[in-house]
């Protein structure tokens, strides 16, 4: 009998501590320091409800995701999941959607951080797009040319944003002491259910980085062990820090500097409420903590798109050319390429709104599937009630169609392109 070759698999280097920073690194970013701002503009102090509505969903997901990961722990997350618990079309349209999602929160991380460089340079808005192209590039060549993100590395950038959130909260704490009752106090009487629903939606994504740790999942060690734990202490911190973010810098500044439509003040509205209670000094200090936290964030999703699309290049659900790996079996270099492309190509966008927005629609339809996948776990495998899974699918369901109507139009137009292309591509196949 012949014996075929399996394929390459990914060396397990992740331990608990390594994959709860990994995650970190990719949730603490562009939901605190861009985000919030955004969801600001569209519910107001009512933000602050968003945000918990997003927490409690992220919950659902992220349990869900953890239960998944430790039972099936390869590269790809819930396109993996799709294939073995539900159908290929299923699958497809997970690792599709996830693409298509952290696609569009690479560029807006890439967005944030031309903003806030731009704003404590004294720039002209107009070069946002121009640096945060080539802030994509260069993120791409680090990860293509082989350079090893460490464990120790990836600490320092989580230890760094940490402490600058740390700081912007010691900043504007007085203020919002003083003058948190008048900036907090309309929370729900002045703001609609659609706004707080659309917010929602919004800041869901904020928490989702927890979904890197399933996609390296090949990559980690006891992964039984090391996802669950890593994932949930991920959304407890999380939590705990946007919410206080949110209610310090809206009691200081109030929504009409941090929730502002203007181009500098969208795309970095941390370092504007800072400069508005402390000046250009302090501000200075909040912009490398963010600059350094989404420069993490976009470094961890090229890794992780790259991972997704590996999966599928070995599937043959993409062109098999993208599951190859370098020599060293530590990078799918095709796939680094193709990822680095798309974000510069969603980053002349030059709208953090539209491509979060983008990604919010995507992200929610992903974990859809996610939730799904997890009912059909064996109950020998099974860590958490299946309860849990069900209200995961239906508030995922329920806050995708509260983003703008074209958004989701476009979503769905992009869905069913996706499973055209899936259904002609095995066909060929099978042909």
């Amino acid at each position: 009998m012949a014996v075929t070759n399996p394929q390459p698999q990914l060396k397990r280097e992740l331990g608990v501590f390594g994959a709860t920073f990994m995650g970190l690194g990719s949730i603490v970013g562009t939901g605190v320091f861009v985000s919030i701002g955004i969801a600001a503009g569209i519910a107001g102090p009512a933000v602050i409800v968003a945000i918990a509505i997003g927490a409690l969903v992220a919950t659902f997901n992220g349990l869900n995701s953890a239960q998944l990961a430790a039972s099936h722990p390869v590269s790809g997350g819930t396109y993996e999941y799709g294939y073995k618990y539900l159908t290929p079309a299923f699958g497809f349209t997970a690792g599709w959607m996830f693409l298509v999602a952290k696609t569009a929160s690479a560029a807006t991380a890439a967005l944030g951080f031309a903003g806030y460089l731009v704003n404590i340079l004294g720039l002209s808005s107009t070069l946002i797009v121009p640096i945060a192209f080539i802030t994509v590039a260069i993120m791409t060549v680090i990860v293509l040319s082989g350079v090893k993100r460490s464990n120790l590395a990836n600490t320092v950038i989580v230890s760094v944003t940490l402490l600058s959130l740390g700081f912007f909260i010691l900043v504007c704490l007085p203020r919002a002491i003083t003058e948190g009752a008048s900036n907090l106090s309309p929370t729900l009487s002045e703001v609609s259910l659609a706004n707080i629903l659309q917010a929602s939606a919004l800041m869901f994504v904020a928490y989702t980085g927890y979904g890197r740790i399933a996609t390296m999942g090949e990559e980690a060690k006891n992964p039984r062990v090391t996802i669950p734990r890593a994932m949930i202490v991920c959304l407890l911190l999380t939590m705990s820090l946007y919410i206080t973010v949110a209610v310090v810098g809206i009691g200081a500044v109030g929504v009409d500097i941090l929730g502002s439509q203007n181009q500098q003040i969208k795309t970095a509205p941390l370092e504007a409420a800072v400069r508005s209670v402390a000046g250009s000094g302090a501000s200075v200090v909040l912009a490398i903590g963010a600059m350094t936290a989404m420069l993490g964030v976009l470094l961890n999703l090229i890794l992780g798109l790259s991972r997704v699309w590996l999966a599928m290049g070995r599937r043959f659900d993409a062109p098999r050319f993208l599951a190859r790996l370098n020599q060293q079996q530590t990078t799918p270099y095709y796939a680094v390429i193709l990822v680095g492309a798309t974000i510069a190509l969603l980053v002349l966008l030059g709208n953090v709104k539209t491509t979060w927005s983008f990604s919010a629609f995507s992200v929610l339809i992903y974990y859809a599937i996610t939730n799904f996948a997890a009912l059909k776990v064996s109950p020998q495998e099974r860590l958490y009630p299946k309860w849990i899974a069900i209200l995961g699918i239906l508030s995922c369901l329920f806050l995708a169609f509260w983003v703008e109507s074209s958004i989701w139009q476009i979503g769905i137009a992009l869905i069913i392109a996706g499973l055209i292309w899936h259904k002609v591509r095995r066909t060929v196949g099978a042909g």
